[in-house]
């Protein structure tokens, strides 16, 4: 019998680097950034960048002499500084202001089907999927396109869903200081679907509950709300 690797006596977990990637395990809630991050410009991490991307592609063999591979690198670098990972410098997160809820509303507000692209940090292929997110006002509101901004924003990492779940869900918190929250993922990953077990049929399925939305009624409420 194959010995269970997550040991309820012990929070060591005895798996491989390898594995670890395949079995989606998350190590951490917040992003794993070393302390010198944003040392450098994004200028200076493009050059970086396109330098070792350009010695990756000479290793594969490509030809870079060609005219179709010739800016490959810079074009890589400058998309992941400046598009895909984006979201790992803070000082990109949206401005958000808050407004007084004039109309008194007290229901929840429910944004649905937020079409989000992430990478995976175990492969670096695409994630694509869609964040339902809700919240009740404590008597101030957001603006809407401000949590689609603060989606894409945690989604511009490499992430794991779990992860991406719960960045969402805390900073809407903080941002619309109510403890009222819930968020729901659904998402699509490369790194099973293109590669390994190659299963183009599965998504997966995230979600995180505060304040009132863990009440069994709000809770389903909001998920009748998004048909999910």
């Amino acid at each position: 019998m194959k010995q269970n690797r997550f040991h309820e006596a012990s929070p060591t977990i005895d798996i491989t680097i390898d594995e670890m990637g395949d079995e989606h395990v998350s190590t951490s809630i917040d992003t794993p950034l070393r302390a010198d991050a944003f040392e450098l410009s994004d200028e200076d991490k493009i050059e970086q960048i396109a330098l070792h991307f350009g010695q990756i592609m000479d290793i594969l063999g490509l030809d870079r002499t060609d005219d179709s591979l010739q800016g490959t690198p810079r074009r890589v670098a400058k998309m992941y500084v400046k598009e895909i990972f984006s979201g790992l410098n803070p000082a990109n997160f949206p401005d958000i202001k808050l407004f007084e809820n004039k109309y008194k509303y007290q229901q929840m507000l429910v944004e649905k089907n937020i079409l989000f692209y992430s990478n995976c940090e175990h492969h670096f292929v695409p994630i694509i999927g869609k964040a339902h997110v809700a919240y009740i006002s404590s008597g101030k509101v957001i603006g809407l396109s401000k949590i689609n901004r603060i989606v894409q924003h945690f989604a511009k990492r490499p992430q794991v869903q779990e992860r991406l779940t719960v960045q969402i869900a805390e900073a809407l918190r903080k941002a619309l200081e109510t403890d009222d929250v819930a968020v729901v993922i659904d998402a699509t990953h490369l790194c099973v679907s293109s590669r390994g077990v190659k299963d183009v049929n599965s998504s997966t399925v995230t979600s995180h509950f505060s304040g009132q939305f863990n009440e069994e009624a709000r809770k389903t409420e909001f998920l009748k709300y998004i048909e999910l």
